[in-house]
C-alpha cells in the first residue's frame, strides 16, 4: 500500500512550455508480447495515476496498460475521475451538465470542491479497499489533475487545493503518476469533438495547464514519469513500458 498521486498559433514568449521543459529518457528495444511485461507483476498493492491535457492520448494508453496487466491475472482495479461511485458518477453529470447548459455555469473554487468530492467517495469506497486487497489500482486522473485546471490555469492556490485534498483523500498519494505531455496546438487537433470547449478556454488557459502539469514533476521528479505524448501511439506506448519497468525496478530495491 502506498505511503501517500481556437488555437492557431502554438505557444511563445517568456512563459512558453517548450520540449526542453520536458524531462527525457534513453530510449529502449520496443516489447512485444505479454512475457516482456512480466516486471508488471512489482506493481500489485500500487497506485498509478494517468494523466495530461484533454488530448495528450492517455485513456489510450491507459487501456493498453490495462490489456498488459489482465494479460498477466495480476489483480486490478481501474478508476475514473470524476466518477467511479455512484455518488461520483451524479457529480459526474453535474459537472458536464454545468459546463453545456446555460445558467448553471459554477466558479472555479466550487467546481474543486466537487471534484474533491467525488474523489472522497472514491478513494473510501473503491481505492482503498483494492490497496488493501493487493490490486494495482490505476486511475484516470486524481488531485494533479485539480492542481493543473482549477489551479495553474484556474487560479486557486496550491495550497488550498492540497488542503482541501488532504482531507479528502485522507492524506493518500498516487505512487506513480504518469503525465502525458503535449503543446496546446497538438492536442487540439486530435480533439476535433472537444475542439469547441478547447477553444472557449482559450490558448493560454490550457498552456497554463500544461505548465502546471510539468511544474508538479519537476517538484517531485522521483513520483512523477513525463512521457512525450506528441510521438505516434507506439512510441509513446514503449515510453511508457520503458518508465514502468524503472519504476519497478525501483521498488524491487526498496
Amino acid at each position: 500500500m502506498p505511503k501517500s498521486a481556437t488555437l492557431p498559433h502554438a505557444s511563445t514568449g517568456p512563459n512558453a512550455v517548450t520540449t526542453h521543459d520536458r524531462p527525457t529518457n534513453p530510449p529502449r528495444a520496443a516489447s512485444n508480447g505479454p512475457s516482456d511485461f512480466a516486471f508488471l507483476r512489482a506493481l500489485a498493492g500500487r497506485f498509478v495515476v494517468f494523466e495530461g491535457p484533454d488530448g495528450s492520448g492517455k485513456s489510450t494508453q491507459l487501456k493498453r496498460l490495462v490489456k498488459a496487466v489482465k494479460s498477466l491475472n495480476i489483480p486490478l482495479c481501474e478508476v475514473r475521475e470524476p466518477g467511479g461511485t455512484p455518488v461520483g458518477e451524479r457529480i459526474r453529470k453535474h459537472i458536464v451538465l454545468a459546463r453545456a447548459e446555460e445558467g448553471l455555469e459554477m466558479g472555479v473554487r466550487c467546481e474543486m470542491l466537487l471534484y474533491m468530492a467525488s474523489r472522497a467517495e472514491l478513494v473510501e469506497k473503491t481505492i482503498l479497499p483494492a490497496l488493501q486487497r493487493g490490486e494495482l489500482v490505476i486511475a484516470d486522473r486524481f488531485v494533479a489533475s485539480t492542481l493543473a485546471y482549477q489551479g495553474s490555469a484556474g487560479g486557486l492556490s496550491s495550497a488550498d487545493i492540497s488542503a482541501v485534498a488532504r482531507v479528502a483523500t485522507r492524506n493518500l498519494q498516487p505512487d506513480l503518476v504518469v503525465v502525458f505531455d503535449i503543446n496546446e496546438v497538438a492536442a487540439a487537433k486530435r480533439l476535433s469533438p472537444l475542439l469547441d470547449r478547447m477553444e472557449a478556454k482559450g490558448a493560454e488557459f490550457h498552456r497554463k495547464v500544461r505548465r502546471g502539469y510539468l511544474d508538479q514533476a519537476k517538484a517531485d521528479p522521483g513520483r512523477f514519469l513525463v512521457v512525450d505524448a506528441s510521438r505516434s501511439e507506439d512510441e509513446v506506448w514503449r515510453q511508457l513500458a520503458d518508465g514502468l519497468r524503472d519504476f519497478a525496478e525501483r521498488l524491487s530495491k526498496q
